[in-house]
């Protein structure tokens, strides 16, 4: 071993010359660790805004409900392209929850949008959409959670609460929902007359469904006018 490579040597330093480099390199430690965390950081980040990118939620996100998948009464779909997990949660027993993206529609009208998490915690992260339908596409008409009402003039979200547990806000017949005024046969005469679809496919007994179940919008919409006179 050479003179040089032997001084070199740590075990050959003297313990004040040993205190002195390690002090010169604690410095140099904290920075290679701050750096590595700030990459860190700026790593999760940048991960955070490409699945908030990936939710974004627009007119464009919404299409004819006979394209969706079907699940008994309704449909769903998920704008993550995670289908199979939305289909799991809907088709689940004892109820799930459903995965970020996932889509339900009852009519053409209305949607609920589950979103990232820690989006609405209150709504467990669901968003829920007025919309307005033609050949042309859908246009969303209002947006949000307490803002939104059905064609009925009842808040979405008061009427979806009672679902919370364990069906993840989503109302069924059997999942403690307050009924809403329309059967099957209305909700399937206006997901079989849905215009983003091309022409409808009527079945038997749906023209009568769509006269009354515009009979019941005009009769509420006047009754809403007249209560708000007084």
């Amino acid at each position: 071993m050479d003179e040089k490579a032997y001084n070199m040597n740590p075990s050959n330093l003297t313990p004040r010359l040993r205190g002195v480099i390690g002090a010169a390199m604690t410095p140099l430690k904290l920075f290679a660790t701050a750096i590595t965390l700030s990459l860190g950081v700026a790593a999760v980040s940048q991960a955070a805004d490409a699945a908030v990118a990936l939710l974004k939620v627009d007119d464009a996100s919404f299409k004819c409900v006979r394209q969706m998948s079907p699940v008994r009464h309704f449909y769903v779909d998920n704008l993550l392209g995670n289908i199979n997990a939305t289909l799991a949660a809907a088709n689940a027993p004892q109820g799930a929850v459903y995965p970020a993206g996932s889509v339900v529609q009852l009519v053409p009208t209305e949607a609920m949008v589950k979103r990232e998490a820690g989006f609405s915690p209150a709504t467990g992260d669901w968003e829920f959409f007025e919309l307005a339908v033609d050949a042309q596409g859908t246009k969303i008409g209002k947006r949000g959670f307490a803002e939104v009402n059905n064609r009925f003039g009842k808040n979405c979200f008061a009427c979806h609460a009672p679902a919370r547990e364990p069906w993840d806000f989503v109302c069924e017949s059997d999942h403690g929902c307050e009924p809403i005024p329309i059967d099957h046969t209305m909700t399937g005469a206006l997901q079989r007359s849905d215009p983003r679809c091309g022409p409808a496919v009527p079945e038997a007994g749906d023209t009568m469904a769509l006269f009354k179940l515009r009979t019941m919008v005009v009769l509420g919409a006047t009754i809403g006018w007249f209560k708000s006179l007084f």
